[in-house]
């Protein structure tokens, strides 16, 4: 009877355990919520922390001039977060707005004066551009060491020899995200989804170069995918990914079922959509979010993920740019073909 009574208590306590195990079990599949906008105040105090230093030493206080060309009411907000970010850390700033209808030559005349101005010390002209101007050759018309969106053809290609250059504000958000939030890239697998010049193809580079070389990347194995990559091929490669970086522009692209158990997630994605319920117009990312957090081990939101990181490292590039850190070879005379 003893025995009997042993054998049942010894069962219970098995099964206690097992339920406690399902329980953590569950509790551990939860992702963490990486908070862009407290990670982008730690890096704006650091940046106002060297600000301050800079112009305490006698120096001039760094100047960040925007172009913005139209009256798109995305690129109006984004514009205003970049000067509102720039006065928190003490750079000054200014917005120089020009009608949809500016020529592209009256815009080449103003970059060629804001690029000899020596008060400027960041240019950067607000990306997209009205159709009759040419985007690949305005990015080229800023000189390199001005260009603190990291979009000149001279720091692309630096960018791509593992070089010390002005990367490229999005993908270095991403970068840091991963960075300081302790997320392991060295040998693993992660996929792009996404190609472009700006965001998809950087991110690429900073994850997968050598982590000894000048300009120290991710060591990892990355896979970009893109908009003739068939969605069955992309499950399979999201399927073993460790890190999965959503930045295509499609609503839901990455859903729960393509997501290996404990992998990290980075939604770069920013779409507007009507709210189903509401009927008004809400912001989402690339990830179906919701359902990603519940396998996930990390996952960023949209808003409140990448987004405030950009303008961080945009006021960091600005910083760069003022203290004039960059090789002599990225002050060259801008390409403008």
């Amino acid at each position: 009877m003893a025995a009997t009574f042993r054998h049942i208590r010894s069962l219970c306590q098995l099964s206690h355990l097992q339920v406690c195990s399902l329980h953590l079990s569950a509790a551990r599949h939860e992702a963490v919520v990486i908070s862009g906008r407290k990670l982008a105040r730690q890096i704006r105090q650091e940046a106002k922390s060297e600000v301050e230093q800079w112009v305490s030493s006698g120096n001039r206080r760094p100047h960040l001039s925007v172009i913005l060309v139209g009256d798109n009411p995305a690129s109006h907000s984004y514009v205003l977060n970049k000067t509102k970010a720039a006065a928190d850390v003490g750079i000054s700033s200014e917005t120089i707005l020009k009608p949809s209808t500016c020529c592209e030559e009256e815009l080449m005349e103003l970059i060629h004066k804001l690029n000899n101005d020596c008060n400027v010390d960041g240019l950067l002209v607000q990306l997209p551009l009205p159709e009759h101007i040419d985007e690949r050759k305005v990015c080229n018309a800023v000189t390199p060491g001005k260009d603190v969106d990291g979009f000149h053809v001279v720091n692309v290609g630096k960018m791509c020899l593992d070089q010390t250059t002005m990367l490229p504000a999005t993908p270095w958000g991403v970068w840091e995200i991963i960075k300081r939030t302790g997320i392991p890239t060295l040998g693993k697998n992660v996929v792009v989804a996404g190609r472009s010049k700006n965001v998809g193809m950087p991110i690429a580079m900073l994850l997968h170069t050598d982590g000894r070389h000048e300009r120290p990347g991710g060591d990892a194995t990355v896979t970009i995918s893109h908009r003739y990559t068939p969605k069955e091929q992309l499950r399979q490669h999201t399927k073993i990914a460790d890190i999965v970086v959503a930045a295509a522009g499609i609503p839901n692209l990455i859903t729960a079922d393509m997501i290996k158990e404990g992998a990290a997630v980075i939604d770069v994605g920013i779409n507007r959509v009507q709210d189903p319920v509401t009927g008004k117009p809400k912001l989402v990312g690339d990830v179906d979010f919701e359902g990603v957090k519940q396998k996930a081990s990390y996952i960023t939101p949209v808003p409140g993920g990448v987004g405030p990181m950009t303008v961080a490292m945009l006021m960091k590039n600005t910083i760069i740019a003022a203290k004039k850190l960059l090789p002599k070879s990225a002050a060259l005379h801008p390409v403008t073909s």
